[in-house]
């Protein structure tokens, strides 16, 4: 996506310090902050070593947010994510809060936690706030989950649940450099390096005004026509075992919007909904037996059959 003299300077701003960090990965850097400008959020999957963590790191930097690092391992228990309620000197039961209250929670390959506690992010995700001992306490706000995954395939992996998966607006993949990305990556700064040296590119105040210019732009009738005869077709039988819900298909909307505006457009496109539409549903659909695709490449076929009304 070029840059456009209508979008917002904050995003260029942000755009622009996230280029210098994760090079030659200007789809997937828009990818991520369409995502958390829609107010979702992120899973990045992919194999160790492409940049996950270090994307995270810059985003969450870069945003001039709180953030929390919590590696997810096998051991790791609900309590060491969402805190415990301890009795003080004064015998007073105290709730002692967990890494999740922050603003932006980096959930560092988070499938390789057992099901209890990626369990125990579902209420966080979709309410922003958790119940610890029947007591309920709020998250900050603004809140984001940026959580990375490795490849199910790999050793130590637990598959997230479809509930938690249908959690996280949408899913990216980094992928491999290409040559001219990975030469620069070798000859340049360490990306430890390079994470010290970021600082803010928009304020919080800036990233709460730019969220609710997201709600702001338009999306016309015919829009919304196309848009239901997509959630249409993934529940047709002909693409997938089982097609999208209601809230999947708020959430497209709402990240379609999120592109609009990183686009430096005050409407919606069939454009912007297509060019969301595999990162925000794959992960949510599981094709049809003998279709011979991955569920992205699956989106994008029924897209292609799916005319314009």
């Amino acid at each position: 996506m070029r840059d456009s003299p209508s979008t917002p300077a904050p995003l260029l701003r942000l755009r622009s310090q996230l280029g210098r960090v994760i090079l030659g990965k200007t789809a997937e850097i828009d990818d991520a902050l369409t995502c958390l400008l829609a107010g979702g959020h992120l899973l990045i999957e992919d194999v160790p070593g492409v940049g996950k963590t270090t994307l995270a790191h810059a985003l969450a930097l870069s945003m001039g947010l709180a953030y929390a690092r919590v590696q997810f391992t096998a051991d790791l228990l609900p309590a060491d994510l969402l805190g415990v309620t301890l009795l003080d000197a004064e015998r007073r039961f105290v709730f002692q809060p967990g890494p999740v209250f922050t603003q932006v929670l980096l959930a560092d390959e988070i499938n390789r936690a057992g099901p209890r506690t990626q369990s125990a992010l579902l209420e966080a995700m979709e309410e922003r706030q958790v119940s610890v001992e029947g007591q309920t306490h709020a998250l900050p706000q603004p809140f984001f989950v940026i959580a990375t995954q490795n490849p199910a395939h790999q050793l130590g992996t637990h598959p997230l649940p479809e509930s938690q998966l249908d959690r996280f607006m949408m899913r990216i993949r980094l992928g491999l450099p290409d040559a001219l990305a990975e030469r620069a990556i070798l000859r340049g700064e360490d990306s430890r390096t390079l994470l010290r040296g970021l600082t803010p590119a928009l304020t919080p105040t800036e990233l709460l005004a730019l969220q609710a210019q997201v709600g702001q732009v338009h999306a016309s009738d015919a829009l919304l026509d196309y848009l239901q005869a997509l959630l249409a077709a993934t529940r047709s039988g002909r693409w997938f075992v089982e097609g999208l819900s209601p809230r999947a298909g708020i959430a497209v909307l709402r990240a379609a919007r999120a592109r609009a505006l990183l686009s430096g457009r005050v409407h919606v496109s069939p454009d912007d909904v297509q060019a969301i539409l595999p990162q925000a549903v794959a992960h949510r659909l599981v094709p049809v037996a003998g279709s011979g695709r991955g569920a992205v490449e699956q989106v994008r076929a029924m897209v292609e059959a799916t005319a314009l009304r």
